[in-house]
């Protein structure tokens, strides 16, 4: 969703940077999905891919407000009261999968780097050579993320979804939504051949995909 600006609010200094082969680790005390299994035989991309359906039916608590887990991942958005931290998260979302699967990247606020902002995976893609326009023929693959609505201009977006799958011919891609709102309000949802942001009536069609960069620093 559009975040104008993103307020630093107790943003930790673990989650400023990674290293490699840190997939576990931010420095965030919220709850983020500790419980998910030690890293299995996978590809790097099926386990983000992994990661991103597991979680799926999640939702804000309460469930009309932005309060969730992701963002207090990050130390992010405003406090709930109850270890949550709300803003809208799609990004956060995003940034929490590829940090899970040990993609090399940095959460923080600087213009290269990614957060809350869903234009901040395009910035973060053109400064690390992994941005992927459409129409420029790539072929989107799982664990890449799906960028709506976005203003190359002003480096604004309006939404982002982590790649599942892509059928040859498909106007979009097969995702997953954090802070999506076809199921309900703010919720972790399927999306299939998703041509436009997950939001109802949404205008913001496609614009590209930003790949991650594998833990071993090589891009896939």
């Amino acid at each position: 969703m559009i975040v104008a600006a993103v307020v630093v609010l107790g943003l930790l200094a673990e989650g400023l940077s990674v290293s490699a082969g840190s997939a576990g680790s931010s420095g965030s005390s919220g709850s983020s999905g500790s419980s998910l299994p030690p890293l299995p035989s996978t590809t790097f991309r099926a386990r983000l891919v992994e990661i991103a359906e597991s979680q799926l039916g999640y939702r804000t608590d309460p469930p009309h407000s932005y309060c969730n887990k992701y963002s207090a991942y990050w130390g992010a958005g405003t406090a709930c009261g109850h270890g949550l931290r709300a803003e809208e998260w799609c990004a956060d979302f995003a940034a929490w999968v590829w940090r899970k699967g040990g993609a090399q990247f940095t959460y923080g606020y600087t213009r290269t780097d990614i957060n809350a902002a869903a234009g901040s995976f395009y910035l973060w893609a053109v400064a690390h050579g992994t941005w992927h326009p459409l129409g420029s023929g790539y072929t989107p693959q799982p664990g890449d993320v799906a960028v709506y609505g976005l203003d190359p201009t002003s480096g604004n977006a309006a939404h982002v979804a982590i790649v599942t799958s892509y059928q040859r011919g498909a106007r979009g891609p097969d995702v997953v939504n954090g802070d999506g709102d076809h199921t309900g309000f703010s919720v972790v949802e399927v999306g299939t051949d998703q041509a436009k942001a997950d939001i109802p009536g949404s205008v913001a069609p496609l614009s590209g995909y930003a790949s991650p960069i594998r833990p071993d620093y090589a891009h896939s």
